[in-house]
């Protein structure tokens, strides 16, 4: 069965905006679980521009299903998921300036200081992934350093989806899709969870929960958004509903 990551960021970046105690990310937990949530994701950042140490305990201590740490590779950020112990972590890249994740995670380029990180994360007993672009090399080295997930960065997909007018036959997207379709394929043959995720939408996301042996999809800004208008607990719903019927009719292997 397909599953639903959450990601309660922006949650956390209305309350910021006002410094207070209000919407708090951990109702927000709730309610995105109530609505067939399956995991909860949130990215724990340098800055702390949205998500706060503190929101990242209690979650860890309320709710009732699992929750996925996203994190730079740093001293700090593996001191804090060792601490906390979510039930996975994943090593994204991190750039100060940037609105959003850019890119995928260069593992080919510090293979030997992300296979100790995983390592050390793995001896706290926490479930490795690594969020990376679908390219074949980067799955490889994902391999060699011990992650036991891989979360290919959907963002070409969903640019290209909008981009096209929202055509999912159009060449580009088609093109797009197959990069993660292949992708996929070699992160299940070396072993290792095929998920995906980053600007995933209500109308974008089909094709892609049809791929053969995604397990996991992570989402947060369209649901986030659509909750302002719908409430959050709905909003979790229509998407679920949305990945299941299409998991139901998945591609051929």
């Amino acid at each position: 069965m397909i599953e639903l990551g959450v990601n309660i960021d922006h949650i956390a970046t209305v309350r910021q905006a006002r410094r207070t105690y209000e919407p708090d990310p951990v109702w927000g937990a709730v309610e995105a679980h109530l609505g067939g949530a399956d995991g909860i994701t949130v990215h724990l950042r340098e800055d702390r521009r949205h998500i706060q140490d503190a929101d990242v305990r209690r979650l860890k201590e309320t709710t009732q299903i699992k929750l996925n740490l996203e994190m730079a590779a740093t001293d700090e950020m593996v001191g804090i998921a060792c601490a906390t112990r979510p039930e996975m972590a994943m090593l994204v890249p991190e750039g100060r300036h940037e609105v959003t994740t850019e890119g995928g995670l260069d593992i080919v380029g510090q293979e030997a200081r992300l296979k100790d990180v995983i390592a050390r994360l793995r001896d706290a007993g926490i479930t490795t992934s690594v969020f990376i672009d679908a390219e074949i090399p980067q799955i490889e080295a994902a391999a060699r350093i011990g992650a036991s997930v891989c979360e290919i960065h959907t963002g070409p997909y969903a640019h290209a989806f909008y981009e096209k007018g929202r055509d999912a036959e159009a060449p580009a997207v088609l093109a797009e899709l197959q990069k993660i379709r292949v992708a996929g394929r070699a992160i299940r043959q070396l072993g290792m969870r095929f998920n995906a995720g980053h600007a995933l939408n209500y109308y974008n996301i089909q094709p892609v929960a049809r791929l053969a042996g995604i397990r996991e999809l992570h989402i947060g800004h369209a649901i986030v958004s659509r909750a302002v208008f719908t409430g959050l607990r709905e909003a979790v719903r229509e998407m679920k509903a949305l990945m299941v019927a299409a998991a139901a009719n998945p591609e051929a292997e």
